[in-house]
């Protein structure tokens, strides 16, 4: 038998995502986004995104194959997002993989969605290090993990948001600044003009306070008073200040709390996935720290950042290639899943090591 093929489904958000995966090699990658839809709300409204993701999922599944020149009995495995995420936009790609999976045949592989952003970054860079540190930032999750085999261990979390996530943060203090949904790219953008001399706060890095725990909530709420008091004086906001200040206040405490916990666990590897990875900000400051440390950075490409089909196949494919058993026919979604395995079914795996 030749290596095994994995498509993989990603649908939890305004993404819909198809990637196929050979042996940690990428064959194609298909993204459709219905992020216009909700620009106007300001943010994801479910029943849009559950919507749109119907209209998109043939279109990407057949992009898909057609990009990697195959067809659909040529798949091996079905791998899906079953959560966490929007319940609707969930089970429309649970649904979609289910049909696909019995077309052609395959066993399915249910997959936690941030496990998958976990994987991206082996499309790139090859098998991750064990042990290694990982900081996962995207629009509603910001954690601090360390990560052994991701498909055969339970995955131990360092540290985790209390309120609001980075891409949360960001989003609504873009709104508050007048910029447009996503929030992230438009205060990057933003920012290249600014000056981050503004002196916003650093939440959760007192002596004392738990070193791997994220909230934002404290510096969205300063962001916000820092806007009403320029607005109140009649003074002129400079917006790209603003935004410098708060991409700045936000990179520092993500990478200084990632390499805190590199160096407490004396781990060499640092991987920083997910959407708010993209940020310039974040990227640089993490290059800048991680090189002064002597810690290797490891950090997708952008593409490979932001949800996507491919990252749902990485963990297929590690899946497979790990003889994993597959999800029971009446799998369903969890839009609330809590990170402890990369899989629906867990590996069978040695007790769990002490951190």
């Amino acid at each position: 038998m030749g290596k095994p093929v994995v498509l993989g489904i990603e649908s939890s958000c305004d993404e819909t995502g198809a990637g196929i995966v050979r042996d940690g090699e990428l064959l194609a990658h298909v993204v459709a986004s219905s992020m216009d839809e909700h620009a106007r709300y300001g943010g994801v409204v479910p029943e849009i995104a559950a919507r749109a993701h119907l209209h998109a999922f043939n279109p990407v599944v057949r992009q898909a194959l057609d990009q990697a020149g195959l067809r659909l009995n040529q798949l091996d495995a079905v791998a899906v997002t079953t959560g966490p995420g929007l319940s609707g936009a969930l089970q429309v790609g649970l649904a979609g993989a289910k049909t696909l999976a019995y077309s052609a045949g395959v066993p399915l592989y249910g997959v936690h969605h941030l496990a998958g952003h976990v994987a991206a970054d082996t499309l790139e860079h090859g098998p991750l290090p064990e042990p290694c540190v990982v900081l996962i930032v995207s629009g509603g999750h910001t954690s601090l993990l360390l990560v052994r085999d991701l498909v055969r261990e339970p995955i131990l979390h360092l540290g985790d948001t209390l309120d609001d996530a980075a891409g949360e943060c960001f989003d609504k203090v873009a709104r508050i600044l007048g910029l447009p949904y996503p929030g992230g790219p438009a205060i990057d953008r933003a920012a290249r003009d600014g000056d981050p001399a503004v002196a916003f706060p650093r939440p959760l890095t007192r002596s004392g306070d738990d070193p791997y725990a994220f909230s934002f909530s404290g510096l969205k709420t300063a962001a916000a008073r820092w806007v009403e008091r320029h607005r109140v004086r009649g003074e002129e906001l400079s917006v790209a200040d603003g935004a410098a200040a708060l991409q700045e206040a936000v990179a520092d405490v993500l990478t200084r709390k990632a390499l805190a916990a590199c160096r407490a666990y004396d781990v060499r590897t640092l991987v920083v996935v997910g959407g708010v990875a993209a940020n310039s900000r974040v990227r640089g400051l993490a290059e800048e720290r991680c090189a002064a440390a002597g810690i290797e950075l490891r950090v997708p490409p952008m593409t490979l950042c932001t949800d996507n089909g491919a990252m749902i196949a990485a963990v297929g494919d590690l899946l497979v290639r790990a003889d994993a058993e597959p999800a029971p026919l009446n799998v369903s979604v969890d839009p609330s899943a809590p990170l402890d395995y990369a899989s629906l079914t867990p590996l069978p795996s040695a007790p769990a090591r002490a951190a």
